[in-house]
């Protein structure tokens, strides 16, 4: 339902899900649902103004140390966090330092804005996954109780069949594909009060069954170019976001990419 809601402005907190991988643009920028959001409320605002703080990579301590404190300050409207699960993906991990974290980033950020929504992050289902979902599904229940303690809002992407699907996510399958962020940007949409525009939740058409020799070399290509050095870095400690800058670390008035800027590749598009 629709509860004329207006927001002025928007700051994302996070890591690689917030940043956008794996939205590519022709560019060879990311966009992601939080820029698909910001643009939507654009659109309603004159004067809109947006800053994206994250950074692929980043871990819990890192978003509190690096984002928190600066989007406190800007005194946003609206705030997304979504952090921690980098964290539980890591050979070892201490949740009670996660949980804590998380808590102190919450306390900080929710009284600088009008709204803060945190996510249940979507999950696909697989063999890697499957070993960390204990934690990822602790560290949700904990996003629960910080949201319901300090008002904020929960989009919850983390049991959607369809953003379980495994054509939502890039060949990475560790982030989602265009079709996966355009779901994401929906769903905070609606969380926001906002009119619904599609159903995010819809399933895409039964997909054609692939031969067996196909998944195989697809799980081949995927573990010699993303398992592998995925693995590579939590071992070592190093991220893909060291020395990167936020995508966007001013609250500035927002004006969305020319339409003939957005053309996907075709190896973007859900299902290909």
């Amino acid at each position: 339902m629709e509860t004329h809601a207006n927001y002025t402005s928007f700051v994302a907190v996070g890591d690689s899900f917030t940043e956008g991988m794996s939205d590519l643009l022709p560019d060879g920028s990311y966009r992601g649902w939080a820029d698909l959001l910001a643009a939507r409320l654009a659109a309603r605002t004159p004067g809109f103004r947006y800053a994206n703080l994250a950074v692929r990579g980043k871990l819990i301590g890192q978003i509190v140390s690096e984002q928190v404190d600066v989007a406190a300050a800007m005194e946003a409207d609206v705030v997304t966090l979504v952090g921690g699960l980098n964290d539980t993906l890591r050979p070892k991990c201490d949740m009670a330092r996660v949980r804590g974290l998380l808590e102190e980033a919450v306390e900080r950020l929710a009284p600088s804005c009008r709204t803060l929504v945190m996510m249940r992050s979507p999950g696909r289902n697989g063999p890697v996954m499957e070993r960390f979902r204990p934690r990822m599904e602790e560290l949700f229940a904990h996003v629960d109780a910080l949201a319901a303690r300090h008002g904020a809002l929960v989009v919850d992407l983390y049991g959607s069949p369809a953003l379980g699907d495994q054509r939502m996510w890039d060949v990475d399958r560790l982030h989602l594909t265009a079709e996966g962020h355009a779901r994401v940007a929906e769903a905070v949409w609606q969380t926001l009060g906002l009119d619904a525009e599609t159903d995010w939740q819809a399933l895409l058409p039964p997909p054609a069954r692939a031969g067996w020799a196909a998944r195989r070399a697809a799980d081949l290509r995927f573990a010699r170019e993303h398992l592998g050095p995925w693995i590579g870095r939590r071992l070592t400690g190093r991220s893909s976001g060291d020395g990167r800058p936020a995508k966007r670390p001013e609250l500035l008035p927002y004006e969305p990419p020319a339409p003939q800027d957005l053309v996907l590749r075709p190896d973007r598009v859900a299902g290909s």
